[in-house]
């Protein structure tokens, strides 16, 4: 009988202790659960490419406007067109405010589609905020005999592909099912930056990725004429890129403008950050505050500048009504994008 007791007694006292421990850790204030610690920043895409880059600018600074100011530290995790760190970061991180990401902008759109590989549901996210748009386009080296789009649709060129949740391989597949291009992507290099480097090597024809990454690694590339810029990816031109057609303007009916239309809003969400579903109020609060102010810190700008970095931020309540607004595609505008979308 005593042994009885003295075994209930300990239950229960282990029982108020872990109770009394829950309690003090709901109680830490944001600067308390922060100081101390680090904050893991998960890259869903190989080093030197631009989302890796912008997440690398971010890593230097954010953590000064952080209450506790936390280290960040910047991790790789590329696959599946940054759909394995999107699935961790939903199914497996801790739900605590101690890890954010950057992934595929058309996430999104990938869930509605049912893409291979989408274990996430991206309005369950908490978005902290976005640096800027990303803007894609295709370009062609200057040996390839496709000048134009024109061209493109009526000669086959290659393009170096990644994973096939990527930008780098969706808008180029959009525009062949939509617009009748005819290129061929070759899948399965590690990331963008050997994608380019196939190119230069004649490996490849061309490569459809981000402005931002051409204008980082290979600066020189277009001023010398290396390549030919042929379409952009976006809402409205880039301010750089004036020249150069954006794809809806290439759409040749009302049908064609809605469905490239829907894709393309993808470039607004850009380059996103994000922390788990779950994560405290008050913390991803925090976040969002700090990035706002990372933002418009000097030395950010400055830096940004250094790296060729253009910044044009949205805030985090913006980009989460952005995200979830994505879910409201009409079903039938929503087939036609699908049939887009088909990789076969």
């Amino acid at each position: 009988m005593a042994n009885s007791r003295s075994i209930c007694f300990a239950a229960a006292l282990a029982i108020a202790l872990t109770g009394t421990h829950n309690n003090q850790a709901s109680a830490q204030s944001v600067e308390q659960f922060y100081k101390g610690k680090s904050i893991e920043l998960l890259i869903g895409y190989p080093p030197a490419g631009s989302n890796d880059v912008y997440a690398r600018l971010l890593a230097r600074h954010l953590g000064k406007h952080i209450p506790g100011n936390p280290n960040i530290i910047a991790q790789n995790r590329p696959g599946a067109g940054s759909f394995l760190a999107l699935a961790q970061v939903y199914n497996v991180a801790p739900k605590d405010g101690s890890v954010i990401a950057i992934g595929a902008p058309t996430a999104p759109l990938d869930e509605m589609v049912g893409t291979q590989g989408v274990r996430f549901k991206t309005a369950e996210f908490n978005w902290i905020g976005r640096i800027d748009s990303l803007i894609n386009m295709v370009f062609l080296w200057h040996t390839s005999p496709v000048k134009s789009v024109a061209d493109a649709q009526r000669i086959e060129s290659k393009l170096s592909g990644t994973g096939v949740g990527s930008t780098v391989s969706v808008y180029p597949t959009v525009m062949n099912h939509v617009l009748g291009t005819k290129f061929k992507l070759i899948m399965g290099y590690k990331g963008s930056n050997d994608a380019q480097l196939a190119v230069e090597r004649g490996e490849v024809e061309g490569h459809s990725t981000s402005w931002t990454a051409v204008k980082v690694a290979h600066p020189e590339w277009r001023p010398e004429k290396k390549i030919n810029i042929i379409v952009q990816f976006a809402l409205n031109k880039h301010p750089e890129l004036p020249d150069v057609p954006t794809v809806i303007e290439l759409a040749r009916n009302d049908e064609e403008r809605a469905i490239l239309r829907a894709v393309m809003n993808a470039t607004e969400v850009g380059t996103a950050f994000f922390t788990t579903p779950g994560a405290p109020p008050e913390r991803v609060a925090a976040l969002r505050r700090a990035f706002d102010a990372t933002m418009k810190d000097p030395e950010f700008l400055a830096d940004a500048r250094r790296t060729n970095l253009t910044v044009g931020p949205m805030p985090g309540e913006e980009l989460q009504k952005l995200v979830t607004e994505v879910s409201s595609l009409s079903p039938a505008l929503l087939e036609k994008v699908k049939a887009a979308y088909s990789f076969q």
